[in-house]
């Protein structure tokens, strides 16, 4: 199982960073630009994943509702209005956070996160990351209708293409 969360999550890495690059190659306006749609801008979705995947690493790290809860709303107050350069660097030390946190996993135990509302799941850690990764995908969707209604192309970051890319190199 270590090597199917590995590498699940290594998707969710490559696929952010494919959306950084691409919004690297668009006017550095955009990245900030108000729009009407599912979020006001590029910036608060990236944002919104990010504070999410600290919020789900807080989760797989056994820490409790009430605890992970102020964590991202202190993280909130300093991620808002970052720059697209210094969120890829956030992205960039989140995923290195969390790959250490998957290398010493001890993936026979199971995870028992408790939500005010919704009470106890029983559940494991690729549970969750897949919840992370389809999550992330889910955003980076958003992301490119957003791309398109600003007259940009978005860019492709389909589970599969990171196959291709992993076993064929191309």
């Amino acid at each position: 199982m270590k090597q199917q969360t590995i590498q699940l999550y290594d998707y969710h890495v490559w696929a952010n960073q494919k959306i950084f690059e691409h919004l690297k190659e668009l006017p550095s306006s955009i990245f900030d630009q108000e729009i009407q749609s599912v979020f006001p801008s590029i910036s608060k979705v990236m944002v919104h994943v990010y504070l999410t995947d600290i919020t789900w690493l807080g989760v797989m790290s056994n820490k409790s509702y009430h605890e992970i809860a102020e964590q991202t709303n202190q993280l909130r107050e300093t991620v808002n209005g970052k720059s697209l350069e210094e969120m890829e660097t956030l992205y960039s030390d989140l995923s290195t956070e969390m790959k250490a946190f998957f290398e010493q996993y001890d993936y026979g135990q199971g995870i028992f996160p408790e939500h005010p509302t919704y009470g106890r799941l029983d559940t494991n850690l690729f549970e969750l990351v897949q919840h992370v990764v389809n999550h992330g995908t889910y955003h980076r969707g958003n992301i490119t209708a957003m791309l398109r209604q600003l007259g940009y192309q978005g860019i492709g970051t389909d589970y599969v293409f990171y196959l291709y890319l992993k076993k064929t190199g191309k």
